[in-house]
């Protein structure tokens, strides 16, 4: 099965998984619900699961062949290997969301032999919906978006979901480029590189994504005329398996080419 030929039902997948889990969200959004602390500390709801149960039903019922990669559940297939992987994030941005602030979002990505060929960036309570092909301009709820040109650091508006979330080296790192941008602003998980896909912002750079947290993102990203890689500049990959070990990854991600260049200078990661 050619994927080119496909990639019209895949998106409208995608849509219904989207629409799936964003129903679940909006039901618990603002409301009480139990919040449990995850081996590493970090924050899980109610919502989180059940948004991705609904995700995890609308891709098994339209492509029971294809495996599925979840940020609660892990690897989901009889098989040990699958062409066609569904990478899931629910809720990235769960402390954005238990503390009532609608800037997290539902993340989609559709891999075919380990490469992002789709993503999606949902974000429920505002309705807004990003979607990235391979191959084709992204959307923005239907209406194509992209980057803006910007080709100075001193120009450039950063966004980092927290200066917290860096130590050591990647701190040190972060604030050299923090300290020549014209503005850096805080809070925004996944909707940072919406915004970048957009072209109201012209930088991201973040420590410590796991694949469910970026994949989705080459595609919008690239797709809006812009460039996201690793703090060296490298091409972002992770193979999903059901024995590949879930680990961090440096991500910076900019509007313009010659931004991205003068950043990767700043970060001077090697």
């Amino acid at each position: 099965m050619d994927y080119d030929q496909n990639m019209g039902v895949f998106e409208k997948v995608a849509n219904k998984v989207a629409d799936a889990a964003g129903e679940v969200i909006r039901g618990y959004f603002r409301k009480s619900f139990t919040i449990l602390d995850k081996d590493d500390l970090s924050p899980v709801t109610i919502a989180d699961r059940a948004a991705e149960e609904s995700m995890v039903s609308v891709i098994l019922e339209n492509f029971p062949s294809h495996a599925i990669y979840g940020e609660e559940n892990g690897w989901r297939s009889s098989e040990r290997t699958a062409d066609y992987v569904w990478v899931l994030d629910p809720i990235d941005g769960t402390k954005s969301f238990i503390t009532g602030k609608p800037l997290f979002g539902t993340l989609i990505a559709l891999l075919h032999k380990g490469k992002p060929i789709m993503g999606i960036i949902d974000q429920p309570i505002l309705r807004e919906r990003w979607i990235g092909m391979k191959g084709r301009k992204t959307t923005l709820n239907g209406e194509e978006v992209s980057t803006r040109l910007c080709s100075k650091l001193s120009d450039a508006y950063l966004y980092t979901t927290s200066p917290h979330l860096f130590s050591g080296d990647s701190e040190e790192a972060f604030v050299r480029v923090r300290n020549k941008v014209k503005v850096a602003l805080y809070g925004c998980d996944c909707y940072a590189y919406a915004l970048l896909a957009s072209g109201h912002v012209d930088l991201v750079i973040e420590s410590g994504l796991k694949p469910y947290d970026f994949l989705s993102l080459i595609p919008v990203i690239e797709g809006a005329g812009g460039l996201i890689t690793d703090w060296k500049g490298h091409d972002l990959y992770w193979e999903a398996s059901p024995d590949m070990r879930v680990t961090g990854y440096n991500v910076v991600a900019a509007g313009d080419p010659q931004l991205h260049q003068q950043t990767l200078n700043a970060l001077r990661w090697n």
